[in-house]
């Protein structure tokens, strides 16, 4: 299967019109020809019919292909209401996707006898009940929904009430020494912001004033398990060493995919690594603070001066420039022109191990977090100038509000500009009876207020971005 593409230029040079009876005119200088593309016929190949499911699996990626370019042409388009129709067709897709993987999901487990199903927990049929009061369905509409028979239902509802460690339907009950309402505030925190661990959840709250250490939170969180991305150790690799900000940089490129992935059916397998299919991202990350000094963004993969040129841009918007430069041996950084540009600004380079994964580890972990916790949970926009609004939004979050673990909970921004770490103010203390004089979780600190004081959680969110999650405690009055 071969497919052509004709732009609009080559179209306009070569006198290349498309008309609306399916005729295609072409003419030049030299000579004249005509024909209808809806009369011609293309001989089936022999055995066609052995092939069908491979065809069905080309012609659905290259329909994603058409639609993909399509849209990156619709997203540059100085018109607003064809950006808009845009985007408002491309969320109406991701929602019949997601309709079609529930659809899939639900058939596997409709082909289990009712009486081997598995049950669902306490915990969960009241999480029904309460979907079931915000969606305002009926017995059937849940039965329908969650593959249960409609008398379930109304049982659930007629034991509503009950009391005890065998109620059918319960909430979630306190098992440490925390108030009740502790335990809600993490639980809670972990549905709003499922992308944080139990070590980033205690960090969070402990920069809010709640200080739990990151066991006590594990233990609160095994009663509600919520899915968590696994996490892969990384080998260190060589530790270079700063003592200040602005000292040693690290510098990478990554892709970003506006869709949900670079795979195709046919040779090479994979879409083309340019725009609108992806985009070319360099990031900057200060080795001490790790905060993220700069991004840019490129429509395909950028060349050494274009990288350079990046570089020096964001050296002159920081007014200073790194002793040392830390980047893997791809072509872009491994060259003589890139070379010579770090040696006339008195930069020394250091490039990772080839081949082993790790060896820039501090950038490698900050493009992680940036696509676990920002663009694998967002439409990645085909417009550039949108998509660094996100990127910026991501950043700026990143620096603020995101406790880092090699920063023992502190923030990027608190360690570049020497602040005062959130987590080392005065703290709440929600047990009642808990000697003042007591330690606490690390860092340890004094208490604000009385033992015992109630507070409560306030998750506000950056930009109105659901994924980047601002955590505050307030006290209740």
């Amino acid at each position: 299967m071969q497919c052509v593409w004709w732009s609009n230029d080559f179209c306009a040079r070569h006198q290349l019109v498309v008309t609306p009876y399916r005729t295609v005119c072409y003419t030049n200088l030299r000579h004249s020809r005509r024909f209808d593309m809806a009369n011609q016929k293309s001989p089936l190949r022999r055995g066609w019919a052995l092939n069908v499911k491979s065809a069905m699996l080309h012609v659905i990626a290259l329909a994603q292909y058409a639609l993909t370019h399509t849209r990156g042409w619709a997203a540059t388009s100085p018109g607003n209401q064809v950006r808009f129709r845009s985007e408002i067709e491309r969320l109406n897709q991701q929602i019949t996707l997601l309709q079609e993987e529930l659809r899939i999901k639900n058939a596997r487990l409709r082909r289990i006898a009712p009486n081997k199903r598995p049950h669902y927990s306490p915990v969960e049929r009241m999480a029904i009940l309460e979907l079931r009061a915000a969606r305002g369905w009926s017995n059937r509409q849940v039965a329908n929904t969650f593959l249960v028979s409609a008398a379930t239902i109304r049982g659930w509802m007629k034991r509503l009430d009950d009391q005890g460690p065998n109620a059918l339907v319960q909430v979630r009950e306190p098992v440490n020494k925390f108030p009740e309402f502790v335990r809600h505030a993490v639980q809670r925190l972990k549905i709003l912001c499922p992308t944080l661990g139990k070590v980033k959840i205690a960090q969070v709250l402990c920069r809010a004033g709640l200080h739990m250490g990151a066991t006590t939170v594990g233990r609160i969180l095994k009663e509600f398990p919520q899915p968590t991305p696994n996490e892969t150790k990384v080998s260190s690799g060589p530790v270079v060493s700063a003592k200040k900000p602005n000292e040693v940089w690290h510098v990478d490129l990554t892709i970003v995919p506006t869709g949900g992935g670079l795979w195709a059916p046919w040779l090479y397998f994979a879409l083309p690594q340019c725009w609108p299919f992806c985009w070319w991202i360099a990031v900057v990350v200060d080795h001490y603070s790790r905060r993220a000094m700069e991004f840019a963004v490129f429509a395909k993969r950028p060349q050494s001066i274009a990288v350079r040129t990046f570089l020096g841009n964001t050296i002159a918007r920081i007014g200073a420039t790194p002793r040392y430069i830390i980047c893997d041996k791809d072509r872009i950084f491994w060259c003589d022109g890139f070379k010579r540009w770090c040696q006339h600004k008195s930069i020394g380079v250091r490039y990772g191990a080839a081949g082993k994964h790790g060896s820039i580890a501090v950038v490698e972990r900050f493009i992680k977090s940036l696509k676990n916790e920002h663009t694998r949970r967002i439409l990645v926009p085909q417009r550039r100038a949108t998509f660094r609004k996100q990127l910026h939004s991501f950043t700026a979050w990143y620096n603020e509000h995101r406790p880092h673990t090699m920063l023992d909970g502190a923030t990027p921004n608190e360690v570049y500009f020497n602040l005062k770490p959130a987590n080392q103010y005065p703290r709440i203390e929600p047990r009642k009876h808990w000697p003042r004089s007591s330690p606490c979780a690390r860092p340890r600190t004094l208490i604000a207020g009385q033992p015992g004081d109630r507070f409560i959680i306030s998750v506000d969110f950056h930009d109105s971005r659901r994924h980047l999650p601002i955590v505050s405690l307030k006290h209740a009055a």
